[in-house]
């Protein structure tokens, strides 16, 4: 627990829930107190209710028995037919350019559903209705960021990795509601295709988004980073979210609302 010069109490979490480390950082008068443990605790138990029905790593998951045909959405967790309509939505607003119902199966087997894309920014940012309101705080999700910073607690500063350069921040950030979300290749490598071709795109190293979801945050990321040479460009046409593109030449490119350090 760290008491910054501005008079409040900042304390962190970290747990490893669906495959990457989580962390949860919250400001305030004093966020050791058992009510505030006790919203952190669901917090975490939230994600990891998300991570039993989603997982597509995991054979007894939600998901893993119904794409089996051993399960059906009426007698599945409510949540899994949500989630899969928000897949649908997210197909219409990018395009086919996020497309969860036919992606291909890492074991050579036929085309999939693997709502994993969504998942992570949609489970991160339901859960954060257990987080204490009077309290600010950031969730960070492998690099999936959302932050809330009430009256009276400072805003916070968020950091857009350099893809090309180890432990550089690109750009930074300072919100105060909102989310950001990247994609791209230096984390995981390549692993967006473009659905229209079933090719890795060309032309781009990271695109990052900020927007007031991060659901749609991250959606927008992935759809932009698979649009490839375009990316830019559609970014521009979204309300109410901003995007950062970095090319594969490593030029950086952002569009017209987002936000000068």
């Amino acid at each position: 627990m760290t008491v910054p010069a501005a008079g409040f109490v900042q304390r962190a979490w970290v747990e490893q829930i669906m495959g990457l480390p989580i962390s949860v950082h919250l400001r305030g008068a004093d966020p050791a107190t058992p009510a505030v443990e006790a919203a952190v605790t669901a917090y975490f138990a939230e994600l990891r209710r998300a991570d039993d029905i989603f997982s597509t790593y995991r054979a007894d998951s939600e998901i893993s028995r119904w794409q089996r045909g051993e399960l059906t959405l009426a007698a599945a967790d409510p949540l899994l037919g949500r989630v899969l309509a928000s897949c649908d939505q997210a197909f219409v607003r990018t395009s086919g350019f996020f497309d969860a119902r036919s992606l291909p199966d890492p074991l050579g087997g036929a085309p999939r559903t693997d709502p994993s894309g969504l998942v992570k920014g949609w489970a991160v940012e339901r859960a954060a209705r257990r987080l204490p309101a009077d309290h600010g705080w950031c969730v960070n999700a492998g690099g999936d960021v959302l932050v809330h910073a009430p009256d009276g607690l400072p805003a916070w500063r968020l950091g857009v990795e350099d893809p090309m350069r180890d432990d550089k921040i690109l750009r930074a950030v300072t919100m105060r509601r909102g989310a950001l979300a990247t994609s791209g290749t230096r984390h995981r490598g390549t692993h967006i295709v473009d659905p229209h071709t079933g090719q890795p795109p060309i032309g781009l190293r990271q695109v990052s988004v900020l927007g007031p979801e991060l659901l749609w945050a991250d959606v927008y990321a992935t759809a932009a980073f698979a649009r490839g040479t375009s990316a830019l460009e559609w970014l521009a046409t979204l309300d109410g979210y901003e995007g950062l593109v970095v090319t594969s030449e490593g030029r950086v490119h952002s569009t017209p609302g987002w936000p000068i350090a």
